[in-house]
């Protein structure tokens, strides 16, 4: 057995790997409420590492197999599958989502971080095009603007007139809501 073949296994195993490191960030949940544990993340590490040395131990063991190094090889194997298991039980208490495309570059034998930079770089992109479309909104408004005041100058006068009037009390609401009573403050609503 070539030991830098992938196979399915220790593909399976990297992209728990891949999974886990993605997951350091934000995405893992643990125990009760919701609240990250990052005890739990280190224990599936822990664990994940674990599983490599098994699998390369496994390895060892098969390429060099001889009938003196069964009960040796159906101990490791026996060990792999415990210690998949504990990692199955510890994954129940865990909320890591990855993406299937991670999971099918890993799978490619492809860096995970590639799909970062490709979501990253389409954000970006997608974010400029936003941009110009509210600097050309902006720019026809105040266009509209202009050569209504030049027709109409005291309705105008009387639109600036509500929309400051309107801001203003927008902006006293706001700032009245965002205060609580205990002095924290209140994250606005996106609308």
């Amino acid at each position: 057995m070539d030991s830098t073949a992938p196979n399915s296994s220790s593909a399976a195993v990297v992209a728990v790997a891949a999974a886990a490191a993605a997951a350091s960030g934000n995405g893992v949940q643990g125990g009760t409420g919701g609240v990250p544990s990052k005890q739990n993340l280190a224990q599936v590490t822990g664990l994940i590492q674990k599983t490599l040395g098994l699998l390369h131990q496994l390895n060892l063991s098969v390429s060099s197999f001889s009938s003196a190094s069964q009960l040796p090889l159906l101990q490791r194997l026996n060990a792999l599958v415990a210690e998949l298991d504990t990692m199955q039980k510890l994954a129940d208490g865990c909320n890591i989502q990855v993406p299937m495309e991670v999971v099918n570059l890993i799978d490619d034998g492809k860096n995970p971080d590639e799909f970062t930079k490709d979501v990253l770089n389409s954000c970006i992109a997608k974010n400029q095009i936003t941009k110009g479309r509210t600097d050309a909104f902006k720019s026809l408004r105040k266009h509209l603007l202009e050569e209504l005041e030049e027709a109409f100058p005291h309705d105008v006068e009387a639109y600036r007139q509500i929309r400051a009037t309107s801001a203003a009390e927008s902006k006293r609401l706001a700032q009245s809501q965002s205060a609580l009573s205990n002095g924290d403050v209140k994250v606005k609503p996106e609308h």
